[in-house]
């Protein structure tokens, strides 16, 4: 509903409404709106909806009620049909195959070690460690393969992998057949190879499993010396030349004296002392010496630590009868460095020293 109404002003204050031309009074007017009010629509007809609603909805509740059909939860499944199935297990190695297997990897090289044992230093030495080496190889790689239980699975690999270490050994104990070889018993006492096949072996037995494995017999360094001046070859002397060795060095030495490709003489002088030779024919010599740790007698080397040397200029001794007596040489030789000193030296192939 819209009411109108209209004030129309005049008098004194009105003048002040008049226009300037007409003085005529100014009406205004004013206009007030408000909402219109609306009552509901269609409210019989929704009345009469919802009362089918409600008639169709009873049945159908009775139904859902009476006919034992549920509608499935949100909640968890059954465990019937929820669980899934557990996966099998792998079979366990058979502990009696692993040993057969074990046995049959290690045999071959079981036999090879003996012959190792048995063998004589020299040729037939070296060629039963090559040999043990090889077999050493084959059987890591048997065993790198092999079937084993859980439980021996670590110590299977630990010995696979101290073959390998044992058939490095095998192969540098070798002797080189020249002068300074070290024994190839001697090198095998200090290697790791075969100490590292005893730990795994142990380690494998104290689970049930014996590796049947026999390791060669070794020896330890020996530090063997002759006694300071004794002669190691000793040829004709009836001269009266003197020849006094001073070995300063901190190894043992041999002292050899040659004329042509002859040996006059060989000394033994420990280190830190000194020895003499009496009794030198005259003639000129070739002054060589080795030093070195512990003296082979039957191979008249060191095995340990040698050297070879010589002296460049050659030891000239004379005997000569003079006015009133023999004049003769008296020389000396010090194996060390010294401040001043006036001899120089060369190394010797090992081949080349005279024994």
């Amino acid at each position: 509903m819209r009411y109108t109404s209209a004030h129309t002003t005049g008098g004194a204050a009105a003048g002040a409404g008049r226009t300037a031309a007409s003085g005529e009074p100014r009406t205004t007017t004013v206009t007030r709106l408000s909402p219109r009010f609306r009552g509901p629509r269609g409210t019989g007809r929704a009345t009469a909806l919802g009362a089918a609603a409600l008639a169709l909805a009873l049945p159908l509740a009775a139904c859902s009620a009476g006919g034992g059909s549920k509608a499935p939860t949100g909640g968890s499944s059954s465990s019937a049909a929820g669980s899934a199935p557990s996966p099998s297990q792998s079979p366990t190695v058979d502990p009696d195959a692993y040993r057969r297997a074990l046995t049959g990897a290690l045999r071959p090289l079981d036999s090879a070690l003996r012959t190792v044992d048995g063998a004589r230093e020299g040729g037939a030495l070296d060629t039963a460690l090559d040999s043990a080496a090889r077999k050493a190889e084959t059987a890591a790689d048997a065993l790198e393969t092999v079937a084993a239980p859980d439980n021996a699975l670590s110590g299977t690999s630990q010995l696979a992998t101290a073959l390998r270490a044992l058939g490095q050994d095998l192969r540098s104990a070798r002797g080189s057949g020249g002068r300074c070889a070290t024994s190839p018993r001697v090198e095998l006492d200090t290697a790791h190879g075969p100490q590292s096949v005893k730990e795994a072996a142990r380690a494998l037995k104290a689970l049930g499993y014996d590796t049947s494995l026999r390791l060669p017999r070794t020896e330890r360094a020996q530090h063997r010396r002759l006694a300071n001046g004794a002669f190691v070859r000793d040829g004709s002397r009836g001269g009266l030349g003197r020849l006094t060795v001073n070995n300063g060095t901190s190894s043992d030495a041999v002292v050899t004296l040659t004329r042509g490709t002859r040996t006059a003489f060989s000394l033994y002088v420990r280190k830190g002392s000194k020895a003499t030779v009496r009794s030198v024919n005259s003639g000129a010599y070739t002054v060589y010496f080795t030093t070195g740790e512990d003296w082979n007698g039957g191979k008249r080397s060191f095995t340990r630590g040698c050297s070879f040397e010589k002296f460049d200029d050659k030891a000239n001794f004379r005997t000569v009868r003079v006015a009133g007596g023999t004049q003769y040489t008296v020389l000396t030789f010090t194996l060390n460095k010294v401040f001043g000193g006036n001899a120089s030296t060369s190394t010797v192939p090992p081949g080349e020293f005279p024994s």
